[in-house]
């Protein structure tokens, strides 16, 4: 079953793509013609997204079938179908370009959370993702961060306490934020503080939080706070990881590596709708 936020943001999309109706679609096909075409991979890529591709056809029209021939969390190779999309042939038309770019955009953050988590998959770290996500895009790109097999940061705001720089300099310093905190919150809720230099780790730890973030620290820092946290909280790397970098970044000990990179900045992948006569 789709998560129910998918649905707002793909009825959105269709109606900015198609409008009052589609012109060249209305005047170039007849309305009784059928087609169907298929999607296809053109280069190497794990495959996410199809629930959105057929929740596209089914708001638009109803008789679109599509059938799935390569599920979610898949490596496909190039030249694989994806998917098959059959039915009246204008409303394949008018869809396509929607239903695409929510396959390809979603596959792109499954294929290169695969790449990160494979680079890291020997090692006792787990790779999570952020909030940096594309605004009303957050729940369909944190399952396509689970289907590229990482896991998933808070969703929200409201999901657990991540005290970072300003709110810090906002409460007056680590030992007054965390106080308030103490002082607010039950015992169920996940505490959480962002630290960019040794010397705050001493004044974070004694607030007790369960996990403290190293943000933007270099390795041989990373280093020296894992041994001054473990093991009295666990660990969060931070701050402009890439593919490139976070081999070494989880090297330094930590349990945690969380990527913006993930969401914001995963390279484009090439899936083409090729129609058959």
């Amino acid at each position: 079953m789709l998560p129910r936020q998918w649905l707002p943001l793909i009825q959105m999309a269709l109606e900015e793509d198609i409008g009052q109706g589609d012109l060249t679609t209305l005047a170039t096909i007849p309305p009784d013609a059928r087609g169907r075409f298929e999607f296809v991979a053109r280069q190497p890529l794990v495959v996410c997204g199809l629930d959105a591709v057929e929740l596209t056809y089914q708001i638009l029209d109803p008789a679109v079938r599509v059938t799935r021939l390569i599920p979610d969390g898949t490596r496909a190779e190039k030249g694989a179908r994806l998917a098959r999309i059959e039915g009246p042939a204008a409303s394949l038309l008018s869809g396509e370009r929607v239903a695409l770019n929510f396959v390809q955009h979603l596959s792109a953050i499954a294929t290169i959370t695969r790449q990160v988590v494979e680079l890291v998959a020997d090692l006792p770290v787990t790779v999570l993702d952020t909030r940096k996500t594309t605004p009303g895009w957050r729940p369909m790109e944190k399952y396509a961060v689970r289907v590229g097999g990482a896991k998933n940061h808070r969703y929200g705001l409201s999901d657990a306490i991540l005290i970072k720089d300003n709110h810090i300099a906002a409460a007056g310093g680590i030992g007054p934020a965390l106080e308030r905190v103490r002082q607010t919150v039950g015992p169920t809720v996940v505490i959480e503080i962002e630290v960019d230099r040794l010397e705050q780790i001493p004044e974070a730890l004694a607030g007790r939080p369960h996990g403290i973030l190293l943000d933007n620290m270099d390795l041989e820092s990373m280093r020296q706070a894992v041994a001054m946290i473990h093991p009295h909280a666990w660990v969060e790397a931070s701050g402009g990881i890439r593919p490139e970098t976070v081999r070494a970044v989880a090297e330094t000990g930590v349990d945690f590596v969380s990527l913006g990179y993930l969401t914001h900045s995963a390279p484009a992948v090439d899936i083409g709708a090729d129609w058959a006569d």
